[in-house]
């Protein structure tokens, strides 16, 4: 049994606009499930849920984001120095703004797009040659190796590296982005705007996944989402995220 990650769910007061904002970052388009959502993936056939490719959904909400860093955020790939010049300045054209979260002086550049939700810009990386647009998502943390061994158990990726200060899983097909768990400063204070949606695989049992997340630490959360066909939980450090039912 096991679960894999399927979607980056970003919240946003306007849902379409922000969604474009990111099938242009990515190289991707769009469509929409339902009113309030804009759901952002590879073109050219794509058929979701793909074995491996995290699409990004977009779903409106009444509240703005808050001025606090998001703990949950994008990191995209370039493959060259000019790639990366050329993509900050395409992204600021679509209404991306620079962001201070403390970074300092480094190689890579950090960004929010229209409503806040920052996300970087990275520098070429050998090891995100071959991941796509999105080289990985990256979650801020406590303890990476308590992370490592929650979302390791959770879903069926395989572990890459663990530290003290670094966790690093990616698809066992060795293709896609990659889940990061960073060591950082502070502890959890707002709800996540941004978090991970999981989906069992084909003749999976949700409940019984669910019970398996919750015997590995995850708790119920009631976000006043009702009956839907999605199950919310948090992680053991507070993480917001989802299993969804099949499609």
């Amino acid at each position: 049994m096991a679960l894999r990650p399927v979607n980056v769910n970003m919240k946003a007061l306007d849902d379409s606009a922000v969604g474009r904002f990111w099938a242009e970052a990515l190289g991707w388009g769009v469509s929409s499930e339902g009113p309030g959502v804009t759901n952002v993936e590879p073109v050219g056939g794509f058929v979701w849920p793909d074995p491996v490719a995290v699409c990004v959904d977009v779903v409106a909400v009444p509240e703005p984001k808050t001025t606090t860093k998001n703990r949950a955020h994008l990191d995209l790939a370039t493959t060259s120095a000019a790639h990366q010049a050329e993509l900050i300045a395409r992204l600021q054209a679509l209404g991306a703004t620079p962001a201070d979260v403390g970074q300092g002086d480094v190689p890579w550049t950090v960004l929010a797009d229209p409503e806040g939700n920052e996300f970087c810009v990275l520098e070429p990386r050998e090891i995100y040659r071959d991941t796509g647009p999105i080289a990985a998502v990256v979650v801020d943390c406590v303890d990476p190796r308590a992370m490592a061994r929650f979302w390791g158990e959770a879903t069926d990726w395989t572990l890459h590296e663990v530290t003290d200060d670094h966790a690093v899983l990616r698809s066992a097909k060795g293709v896609g982005p990659y889940l990061e768990f960073l060591r950082t400063p502070g502890v959890k204070t707002v709800p996540d705007r941004v978090h991970i949606d999981l989906l069992p695989y084909p003749g999976d049992d949700k409940a019984a996944e669910v019970a398996r997340l919750r015997a590995l630490g995850a708790t119920d959360l009631d976000l006043g989402q009702g009956d839907v066909p999605w199950t919310c939980l948090t992680d053991p450090e507070g993480h917001e995220f989802c299993v969804l039912g099949r499609p």
